[in-house]
């Protein structure tokens, strides 16, 4: 919204604040206001009032064309997105051919034909664009790994498992290797 700025007109020496210049307006809902809090106590009506006052120092509020909010849900990635608008561009055209070839049957129009076999095909299109924007987003999210819970519980447990099959390996290698080496240094037996 705004503070309210408090100035001294040159001419008077008359406290008036950028609210009052406004003409004591609400700046949400031009809703007149009863009383001004930016001016001080005694000073509300001291040179004040005229129209070319209000003119002179009349300062335009500008309220914002939209307000930033945080986005509910994620931004569809790029290659999605664009299969995306594919699929509606050429299911646009597929349904204006359709309204034509209807249009054109009702008129008894030699076009009529023509427009019903490229009705026919723009469906077939765009069923494949639909099909395109389903299989492009199950590509991307098997390629950049949409992790979710379970699966990354899953995968914290058989990493566990593998060190301990590691180590356990490990400690199997050592055992052999002693054993070998302890009957290696030994020429007879006692």
């Amino acid at each position: 919204m705004g503070t309210a700025e408090l100035r001294e007109t040159p001419e008077t020496g008359a406290w008036v604040s950028t609210a009052a210049r406004r003409g004591a307006r609400s700046p949400d809902h031009g809703i007149p206001a009863d009383t001004d809090p930016g001016i001080p106590e005694g000073r509300e009506q001291e040179g004040w009032g005229t129209a070319l006052d209000e003119e002179r120092y009349e300062v335009p509020y500008h309220r914002p064309l939209w307000i930033e909010e945080p986005a509910r849900r994620r931004r569809l990635p790029d290659p999605v997105r664009t299969a995306a608008v594919r699929a509606v561009l050429i299911i646009a055209v597929t349904l204006t051919q359709a309204v034509i070839a209807f249009l054109c049957t009702l008129a008894g129009s030699w076009l009529a034909f023509p427009m019903v076999l490229s009705s026919v095909a723009g469906t077939v299109v765009a069923t494949w664009g639909v099909l395109d924007v389903w299989i492009t987003r199950q590509v991307w999210n098997q390629r950049h790994g949409v992790v979710s819970d379970p699966s990354s519980t899953a995968r914290a447990l058989r990493r566990e498992r593998r060190t301990a099959r590691r180590q356990a390996g490990a400690a199997e290698q050592r055992q052999e290797r002693i054993r070998r080496q302890g009957s290696a240094g030994q020429l007879s037996h006692p």
